[in-house]
């Protein structure tokens, strides 16, 4: 198997012309307004991802909206959000507490997962990046706009059982959270809710510490992508750093104060942006 590393100049629709997007063709972010939008994007997905796990829905429309190409802009972004990652985990680890059993399972779950994703994003062509994504944008759109209902769901099904859940889920919950780490490592918005979802079906546990695994899962998924990018692809490390700088302010934000933040009130600005990097992709 061939892994291509792709620099922007490799990517379709690029050309090393000095246009007016020139600059970030080079990983640059050539104005303090982009860097402060960039950077305020960071903080509000580290937030985001702590409480909703949707983050890579605002920082990715970002990039690609300052000239980033997508498959450019998706490894800078992976890379930038795991440090936000840590910060949220450390904010959870109360949470955490007593499940080393549980996060190992599942771990090896995603770790394989994340492998397997992070190898498809740079052995496919970019063009069938771009061709996926915005399908991959809705999917994870839909899923935000339909998470309230499926909490409910969850909640029916725990009183209809009793109560009752595998401690660790079963083999079905490791085939999904599996599922789950490839899409995490190929792109990720909105794992989290997935696997929201998949723990609170399958386990019996307190949602808040579901939580705290949800977000050790989803940045064992990032950390394990973003050293396979470090190593192959090619990374804007500014955008990156302002990304990472960013994220680990909104971790704790939304580790600390985040709960109480109007839930529609978050999804709403991600559908928003989410929208937005939909249109873009599909017109440029």
């Amino acid at each position: 198997m061939m892994i291509r590393v792709y620099s922007p100049e490799t990517e379709p629709g690029k050309t090393g012309g000095h246009d007016t997007h020139s600059s970030h063709l080079y990983g640059l972010v050539v104005t303090w307004i982009e860097q402060l939008a960039v950077f305020g994007a960071g903080i509000a997905a580290g937030a985001i991802n702590t409480i909703v796990g949707s983050g890579t829905l605002i920082t990715f429309p970002v990039l690609l909206a300052l000239g980033y190409p997508p498959v450019t802009a998706n490894v800078s972004n992976t890379i930038g959000l795991v440090p936000g990652g840590v910060s949220g985990v450390w904010g959870y680890r109360r949470e955490l507490a007593g499940q080393r059993a549980r996060l190992l399972r599942l771990g090896s779950a995603t770790l394989i997962g994340a492998v397997t994703g992070a190898i498809l994003l740079l052995t496919l062509p970019p063009g069938a990046f771009k061709a996926i994504v915005p399908v991959l944008i809705i999917a994870a759109l839909v899923l935000v706009v339909v998470q309230p209902r499926l909490s409910r769901w969850v909640r029916q099904r725990r009183e209809q059982n009793g109560g009752d859940a595998p401690a660790h889920g079963g083999l079905l919950l490791w085939l999904a959270v599996l599922g789950t780490g490839v899409y995490g490592g190929y792109f990720g918005a909105a794992q989290g809710v997935l696997l929201m979802g998949l723990l609170g079906v399958f386990v019996h546990e307190d949602l808040q510490r579901l939580n705290g695994v949800k977000n050790y899962l989803a940045l064992l998924a990032n950390t394990v992508s973003a050293a396979i990018f470090i190593c192959v692809a090619h990374v804007s490390w500014q955008a990156a750093g302002l990304i990472a700088v960013g994220s680990i302010i909104g971790g704790q934000l939304g580790a600390t104060v985040g709960r109480r933040l109007p839930p529609n009130a978050l999804r709403g600005v991600i559908v928003i942006v989410g929208t937005i990097a939909v249109v873009r992709l599909l017109t440029s």
